[in-house]
């Protein structure tokens, strides 16, 4: 008696669910039907638009908080990134921001010594909240193509800047006739640049455009620009020095030239605190504070970076340089 009982049970759930399942692809059917119907009406160009919109509001995700694409725009990192070249940027690792502009998610890991990050630019001058937000979603829709953020010139302006992590909190790094030397936190000795990414294994190429044998003829720029400033008529053997060679040099190592200006200068009124307060940072280096990275150029006599506005802060660094995509012979890691 139980066994026809349950049989009986089984016979109506399975009727049961057969009339569920026809009911719910009816409605299924209904629906899509309607979908097609509405979708047979509405006008092409309305139907376009709802396409670009979504492709469009993947992009604004994809670049804003995994991976986003530049181009670069100067020769501050030859021979590791050439004018032109066309990279993907890892916005991910080091924590995107929330919106454009705004706050800033956790990330997967910190900044390293040596790899190449894209951070904003700190001697930007904003145009205003909304500008800002407006040009960071038109960049990224196009994939890096158009940038209406512009100069009187119509050149774009450097809202981020890309470089190479080089100085790390308590490191100090000291400027020498173009050349750096390092002192690692914690040690007391500054080595050579060269000499210190040797024992490290970078092998990253730091290119130079000055003439070393200019040097002295720049010095004597700087100084005499120093002389004119306090009205005084400069040494004729400092004109000597700096006669023919400084019209000759196409990239002047500028910090050195600054250097030999703001030592005169210093020489000439030592208790003015602006010019003693700089001419210490040329000569003790630049300190790198907690929650900040010092980043330069790998061309070194080419490269507005931090020898000229300071560490950056951590919350400030976007991105790590990934990989080179465009121009195809170009097409690698970025190291």
């Amino acid at each position: 008696m139980a066994a026809v009982q349950t049989t009986q049970g089984a016979a109506a759930f399975g009727r049961k669910l057969a009339a569920y399942t026809e009911r719910f692809l009816t409605r299924r059917n209904a629906v899509r039907r309607v979908k097609k119907e509405k979708q047979r009406a509405k006008h092409p160009l309305l139907d376009w638009l709802e396409a670009f919109l979504w492709a469009a509001g993947w992009v604004l995700i994809v670049n804003q908080y995994l991976i986003q694409a530049y181009q670069i725009p100067s020769g501050s990192m030859i021979d590791t990134l050439l004018i032109g070249d066309r990279i993907i940027v890892n916005k991910m690792i080091f924590g995107p921001e929330l919106l454009p502009g705004f706050g800033k998610l956790p990330g997967l890991a910190r900044p390293e010594r040596n790899e190449v990050v894209i951070f904003e630019n700190p001697s930007y001058l904003s145009r205003g909240l909304a500008f800002d937000i407006a040009q960071r979603v038109i960049f990224m829709l196009t994939l890096s193509l158009v940038d209406i953020d512009r100069d009187e010139n119509g050149e774009p302006k450097p809202h981020f800047l890309i470089k190479r992590a080089v100085g790390f909190p308590g490191d100090t790094v000291i400027n020498r006739r173009g050349d750096l030397l390092i002192r690692p936190a914690g040690t007391k000795d500054a080595v050579p640049e060269a000499d210190f990414n040797r024992t490290q294994g970078y092998r990253h190429t730091v290119r130079r455009l000055m003439n070393p044998a200019a040097y002295p003829a720049l010095e004597a720029a700087g100084a005499i620009s120093a002389y004119m400033d306090l009205g005084v008529q400069p040494p004729g053997e400092l004109i000597q020095r700096a006669r023919g060679w400084t019209d000759r040099l196409d990239w002047p190592d500028t910090l050195t030239q600054e250097h030999a200006w703001l030592a005169s200068l210093h020489a000439a009124e030592p208790a003015n605190a602006r010019y003693r307060a700089r001419l210490a940072q040329f000569r003790q280096g630049w300190y790198v504070p907690d929650g900040r990275l010092l980043p330069l150029g790998d061309n070194r006599d080419n490269s507005r970076d931090g020898r000229y506005f300071g560490a950056v802060r951590l919350s400030k660094v976007l991105g790590k340089g990934a990989v080179k995509f465009w121009p195809l012979r170009r097409i690698g890691a970025i190291r």
